[in-house]
């Protein structure tokens, strides 16, 4: 019976991942198709949305058996309610990545970004991608010092962020209303993305030590006087 309770959830962790590695590539196909118009891929994305719900309910359910039925405590205990935790900060990412997908599709056979902003757009999408390929190997690995870093990692997606401002605000801006305010969802849909990746890392973290992100930077900071 034990075993079978460790193989489940090995299997929770394995979901993880999973969602993980579908919501990193769903945001990097979401930009493609926002960049180049691209009808068919947007579709893509948006109808493979489901599979991570699907996933994330199904994990739930587990979840919510193996506390039911287990009454896991302490450290079993944390990886339940974590990976609860986790699985909606994956569902909410996948649910972003969609909605780039679909603003590319509302604007087909346009495309939301002006041509000045194609580079900073698809710097976005990238670093977003490859936060979340991040985020996975935390989930795998378990790895607290590269959890950690990914709050670092995100800086640049903060900056990139404001850069979008930066054109926004410029009076030189020339595209109108109806772009600003595309550019302006897609720089948040971003942003949160990349939120959310950090947030799963940060969970990891709390997983394996049992303290939170911040507190581990608060006693790895010098002592005034010291």
């Amino acid at each position: 019976m034990r075993d079978a309770y460790h193989e489940e959830l090995d299997s929770i962790g394995e979901s993880l991942v999973e969602m993980a590695r579908l919501v990193g590539s769903a945001v990097g196909r979401a930009t493609t198709a926002m960049l180049d118009a691209d009808l068919k891929l947007a579709e893509s994305v948006i109808a493979a949305d489901q599979k991570v719900d699907d996933l994330q309910h199904d994990l739930e359910a587990r979840a919510i058996a193996l506390l039911a039925r287990q009454q896991p405590v302490a450290t079993d205990l944390r990886i339940v309610v974590t990976s609860l935790r986790m699985s909606a900060d994956l569902e909410r990412s996948g649910d972003l990545a969609q909605h780039v997908a679909k603003l590319a599709r509302l604007r087909f056979p346009e495309t939301a970004v002006p041509r000045d902003l194609h580079s900073t757009i698809l710097q976005m999408g990238q670093l977003a991608q490859r936060l979340m390929a991040k985020a996975a190997e935390v989930i795998i690995t378990k790895d607290v010092d590269l959890a950690l870093q990914l709050e670092h990692d995100d800086d640049e997606m903060d900056l990139l962020h404001r850069t979008l401002f930066q054109h926004l605000m410029d009076d030189r801006w020339k595209h109108g209303i109806e772009t600003a305010v595309d550019v302006t969802l897609l720089g948040r849909y971003y942003e949160r993305f990349a939120d959310h990746a950090v947030s799963v890392a940060k969970r990891v973290v709390y997983l394996v030590t049992g303290e939170h992100a911040d507190e581990l930077h608060q006693s790895d900071a010098p002592v005034e006087g010291a």
